[in-house]
């Protein structure tokens, strides 16, 4: 049988694989045995990336999941981001903070003197490169439209409060860890902010399946909702106005996925 690791990477296209030879084997178990180990407060979720203006599908939904299965350990998840991504959460009467392309750094102390997170996760967010840009994977500078939330990244660093990561491509908040092989192996520019612990799959969403589907099974209660309603979410952000990533249509797929495939993903962590 696969592993929870080998789920979530099932279909890699862009390299992710290489880079696991950097991260503990069982990362997705890792990184939940990590949010496990925090005191129960206020745990901060950043996400969405910014397409042509909208947010694109993978990210939130792997959020939606993160913040049921935190709220159902008795934590509390607040989701950060831009007005866009937020809507969706606030909608779904999760707590949520907005954020401004404009917003200065200092800013960002503010945040987390007034939030207090004994935790910070991040589920594929733009993080900056070492040109102090933010890229997409096409390379180009989405600066403009994208909020530095990985400056709560750095200051979390700076002051031990605990941070994990999840991406996909190489560009996303917690890349830093294996920047030196992305460069190597991918020819980008990689995000160079790190986090305590690194999560990688095919599709960022997965990443975050993954680690609460090995949060459950820590727990020893299941966390990791069933495909209908995952598919549900993403309906619903699709009708606000969501786009997949990849083909940039506002459609119910992910990344170029369909949702028979998202299913097998799915449904395969629930077998584990």
């Amino acid at each position: 049988m696969e592993s929870i690791e080998e789920i979530v990477l099932r279909y890699s296209a862009r390299g992710m694989t290489h880079l696991t030879s950097q991260l503990p084997l069982d990362f997705c178990m890792n990184a939940a045995r990590e949010i496990l180990s925090w005191a129960q407060g206020s745990v901060l979720l950043l996400t969405g990336f910014d397409v042509g203006g909208v947010p694109e599908t993978d990210g939130p939904t792997g959020t939606y999941v993160m913040a049921r299965a935190l709220a159902d350990l008795g934590y509390a998840p607040i989701v950060v981001s831009e007005p866009a991504t937020c809507a969706f959460f606030s909608a779904m009467g999760i707590e949520t903070q907005e954020v401004l392309p404009g917003d200065a750094p200092g800013y960002f102390d503010e945040l987390l003197d007034v939030l207090a997170p004994v935790g910070i996760i991040s589920i594929e967010r733009c993080g900056r490169n070492c040109h102090g840009k933010y890229c997409n994977m096409r390379g180009k500078d989405i600066s403009a439209c994208t909020s530095p939330l990985d400056e709560l990244v750095l200051r979390a660093t700076r002051t031990a409060i605990p941070t994990v990561g999840v991406g996909d491509g190489g560009n996303e908040i917690g890349m830093g860890n294996v920047s030196q092989l992305i460069s190597e192996k991918l020819s980008l520019d990689p995000c160079s902010v790190t986090v305590d612990c690194l999560v990688v799959a095919t599709v960022s969403n997965w990443g975050a399946y993954g680690i609460v589907h090995a949060m459950g099974k820590c727990a020893g209660k299941p966390l990791l909702p069933a495909f209908d309603q995952v598919k549900r979410f993403y309906q619903f952000i699709v009708d606000r106005g969501s786009v997949d990533g990849t083909t940039g249509k506002r459609q119910v797929t992910v990344d170029g996925f369909s949702m028979d495939v998202e299913r097998s993903i799915v449904e395969a962590l629930h077998r584990v």
